[in-house]
């Protein structure tokens, strides 16, 4: 993203909640993996992290980004190579951790309220900052306890007009991603649309 910050972006799909806030492992989902990184590509995200510990669903990934990027698909269409080349794939946050370095700060993404919310302000200026912001998204009913636990911070829930409260993960990835970039200013030459 523009300014000082570096951000990466990781999509959790294991540890995260079912509907009975039970700790599972949620399937990958190849229109996750496209748009998350169409999104993060347009707002300068430096990694994509798909963390998930099955190795049939890290097969799934790695095919997926070799056919967008070095395969047919990435040949007849190269910017959707040029979006997935952010992908990486991680086995748990662990991996994640190690691949952005000591002094990366984590933040977690939660629809659910709780204490000592990081507001949006808050969230903007450490995006600004020297330091490698990794947001935390959760797939199927959110992060489980476990993932939220790895964070140093948790943002305030994206709200919207009413109690309804259930984003598509891939909408609250570009919600949250415009939400940090709003600052940057426009690149010489080109005018950012108001919105």
């Amino acid at each position: 993203m523009g300014g000082a910050g570096m951000i990466d972006v990781a999509l959790v799909h294991y540890p995260v909640l079912n509907r009975q806030g039970e700790e599972i492992g949620a399937a990958v989902t190849g229109l996750d993996i496209h748009d998350i990184a169409r999104t993060a590509r347009t707002y300068g995200v430096e990694r994509f992290f798909v963390v998930t510990p099955y190795q049939a669903q890290q097969e799934l990934v790695r095919e997926l980004v070799r056919h967008w990027s070095t395969g047919p698909g990435g040949r007849r269409n190269p910017d959707r190579g040029e979006a997935l080349s952010l992908v990486r794939v991680a086995a748990d946050l662990a991996e994640v951790k190690a691949a952005a370095g000591e002094g990366a700060l984590f933040v977690a993404t939660s629809a659910r309220e709780g204490e000592g919310c990081l507001g949006w302000d808050e969230a903007r200026g450490l995006a600004l900052s020297n330091r490698r912001l990794v947001l935390l998204f959760g797939t199927a009913n959110g992060l489980a306890p476990a993932a939220l636990a790895q964070a140093h911070h948790r943002l305030a829930p994206i709200r919207g007009t009413g109690d309804y409260n259930h984003l598509p993960v891939r909408s609250a990835v570009a919600i949250a991603l415009d939400r940090l970039g709003g600052y940057r200013k426009p690149e010489a030459g080109r005018q950012r649309t108001e919105r």
